[in-house]
Parts: structure tokens; sequence; C-alpha cells
């Protein structure tokens, strides 16, 4: 009796660690801040995963916040770090009455005939303006980083009990740090 409760046991513990296997997660996969006329704009490619938990609630009409944090820090010695900081809300739902998955950010949303489709859209970061001129300084050694992340605190109440107490709904990817130089802009000499 004690070899057969020791194989249920053994059999739970390794069902209970192949479940946090696919808990979900998400992944850095490109990074590009490019100069513009109004400042610096961000694209970026994430891999999104979510588990089976977290697609049964979009199923259910529970609506998910993805946070996108961008930071940039000047590290000064007589001082705070000198930094700016900015997020941008996406917000993916389900629509049982059309049968559409929707991605909103602010006013603009886009719909989706499936959860792939939706996902592989929120995945992608274009064209996010991070920075305004006046904000950085020319030839200044600056640290910039990147994360996105599933905002619990934008889910029902009830939801967000339940996220405190389990991994499935801590859906993060790490933060991406790397060195970022402004530039400083090229002038053209008038011809003589």
């Amino acid at each position: 009796m004690s070899l057969r409760l020791f194989i249920s046991l053994l059999l739970a513990l390794t069902l209970g660690w192949a479940s946090g296997a696919c808990a979900g997660n998400i992944e850095i996969s490109r990074i590009s801040l490019e100069g513009n006329e109004e400042g610096y704009a961000l694209d970026a490619d994430f891999q999104i995963e979510l588990n089976p938990r977290l697609e049964d609630a979009i199923d259910k009409g529970v609506a998910l916040y993805f946070e996108v944090e961008f930071e940039l820090t000047r590290k000064r010695w007589y001082w705070f770090d000198d930094s700016v900081n900015r997020q941008l809300m996406l917000r993916l739902s389900y629509h049982a009455l059309t049968r559409q998955y929707r991605i909103s950010s602010g006013a603009l949303y886009q719909s989706f005939s499936t959860l792939a489709d939706a996902l592989r859209v929120l995945s992608r970061v274009r064209s996010w303006q991070v920075l305004d001129p006046g904000q950085v300084s020319a030839g200044a050694d600056y640290q910039a980083a990147l994360r996105m992340r599933l905002d619990v605190a934008q889910l029902p109440k009830p939801f967000q009990v339940n996220a405190l107490t389990s991994k499935e709904w801590n859906l993060a990817s790490d933060w991406r740090r790397w060195p970022f130089k402004i530039r400083a802009p090229v002038t053209e000499k008038p011809p003589q």
C-alpha cells in the first residue's frame, strides 16, 4: 500500500512540474531604437506564449492588459540618475457576440478572428515614440531597458486575488538592457 501511495505522490509531483513548465512566457526577440524628426522611436518583437488558464480567461470574456515599459537612464555622480520612463498599455479581449479577438490601445483597436492572429500583432510594437529631442543630450551615454508584462492590477478583483496566489497569472519578460549613445545631429557645411 505504501508503494502505491509513493507512486501516486511521485506522479502528482511530476504532473505539477509539467503544468508549471507550460506556465506561459514572454521573450524579447528584437529591439530597435532609431532617431527621427520627432525624437526616437522604438520597434520591438516579443514572443508571447499564453498558458491554458489565460487562454480560457480570455475566451470567457476577461480582458488582459499587457504593459510595455521603456526606461532610459543616464548615471550622474553628483545627483540622482537622469531617467525617462514610458509605458504603452495594450488590451487583449474577446467579444463572444462577434466571435472576434480585439487588441486596443487607447481609442484605437483592431479585430482578429483567431487568438493566434491577435497574439502575432500584440507581439510587435512599431514606431512607438519614446523620446522627444529635448529629453536627451547629444553625445551622452545612456542605459536603455525594455520589458513586457501582464498587468494583473487591471484584472477584475476576483482574478487579482487569484493572481497573487498562482504563478499561472504571472506573465512577464525579463528586462532587456543595452547601452545607448545619443548621436549628435549631423550638420552639413555650406559649399564654399
